[in-house]
């Protein structure tokens, strides 16, 4: 397995691999940023990019944000991320998928059990079981060949736990009843979201880049927003669902909200956007606290064994986790950022992240 050095990151990867593969093609990139805690985890992203280098860049940020996702979580492993760049314009629904996937799997074998791959942007439960046909590490499953399933249930679950945290932070209770809450972004998480926010009695916007998802507006009874209008509009609590890089120095002075939590990766395009925000008395809830709820049930399920119900208590807990960051943050007249990062390098034994990579705006 040939190692490419990851020069871009000033913190550094264990392992950094980019391969075309051999089968299909594609460009696929796996990053490996930590195994201080144990053996990484993270999911298989396929996607367009402008240029394989975003695709890089992605794969580099997000297998950080993994490893303090599970370092923040308590968990007992690292941070990794598999991403297919496609060429820009190259539907995904296009492409070899098999042979693609084929590739990934043999990819993730030569790790030899050091990072195991699942689920993300582009990929699915089902996806995996073809990875699976190349190596035992790749995870959620369908149930039906033994999985956890999709990780979208249990990451809306952890996310709306969190929105409970930053409603009884900002507002004094925990019930979204009454309050205005905008969703950006109605996949798999950012639906389940919306729906669960509809049924507290909330008044609802929401968005999509897919006009059809419009049907789902009306069912809700919620308001549809145009996508471009999505991050900007009046609500008092925003919740990003889709895509990241949407948090930028620029978009700050026009948002309309009090609080952003969501699951969306990497919504800052840098980090002193954490600080921008708290100067204008937006609360922001670090996203790889309030997101983690897909890892957290996965591992609980696929490597511990333990049962539903008590994986499902183990992602509720990310509320508990996110509300004293909060406090601790509050108290310390610090961002809820730093305090998070300051949590997980903890458990990482590593100074705070410091000058991450931009994250690609799409």
């Amino acid at each position: 397995m040939q190692n490419v050095a990851a020069k871009q990151d000033p913190l550094g990867h264990e392992w950094l691999v980019i391969r075309r593969g051999p089968r299909s093609g594609a460009t696929l990139i796996v990053a490996v940023h930590s195994t201080v805690l144990g053996p990484a985890v993270g999911g298989c992203r396929m996607r367009a990019y402008h240029n394989w280098q975003d695709g890089l860049t992605d794969a580099l940020r997000l297998s950080e944000a993994m490893s303090y996702k599970c370092a923040a979580a308590g968990l007992a492993h690292g941070g990794g991320k598999t991403v297919i760049a496609l060429d820009e314009g190259i539907d995904p629904a296009g492409v070899d998928r098999r042979a693609v996937l084929l590739d990934v799997g043999d990819l993730v074998a030569e790790f030899g059990g050091r990072y195991s791959t699942g689920p993300d942007v582009g990929t699915s439960a089902e996806d995996m079981v073809v990875v699976r046909e190349r190596t035992s590490h790749a995870l959620c499953l369908p149930k039906s060949h033994g999985g956890s399933g999709s990780p979208a249930a249990p990451t809306a679950t952890g996310v709306l736990a969190a929105l409970r945290a930053v409603s009884a932070h900002r507002f004094g209770t925990t019930s979204l009843a009454g309050r205005r809450v905008a969703v950006s972004g109605l996949g798999a998480v950012g639906e389940r979201l919306a729906r669960s926010i509809a049924q507290e009695g909330a008044e609802l916007k929401v968005s999509d880049v897919d006009e059809r998802k419009e049907t789902l507006a009306k069912e809700l009874g919620a308001e549809w927003v145009e996508p471009g209008e999505a991050i900007t509009t009046d609500t008092e609590i925003l919740v990003p669902a889709a895509v990241g890089g949407i948090l930028h120095g620029a978009v700050v002075p026009r948002l309309r909200c009090t609080a952003i939590v969501g699951p969306a990766n990497n919504q800052l395009v840098t980090d002193d956007v954490a600080e921008d925000l708290r100067r204008r008395d937006i609360l922001w809830a670090p996203d790889f606290v309030a997101n983690a709820g897909g890892v957290i049930y996965a591992l609980a399920r696929e490597i511990e064994g333990i049962g539903h119900h008590e994986a499902i208590s183990r992602v509720q807990d990310i509320g508990t986790v996110l509300a004293r960051i909060l406090t601790a943050a509050e108290r310390a007249d610090r961002t809820p950022l730093a305090t998070a990062n300051d949590l997980a390098a903890a458990r990482l034994g590593t100074a705070p992240r410091a000058g991450r990579i931009p994250a690609h705006r799409p």
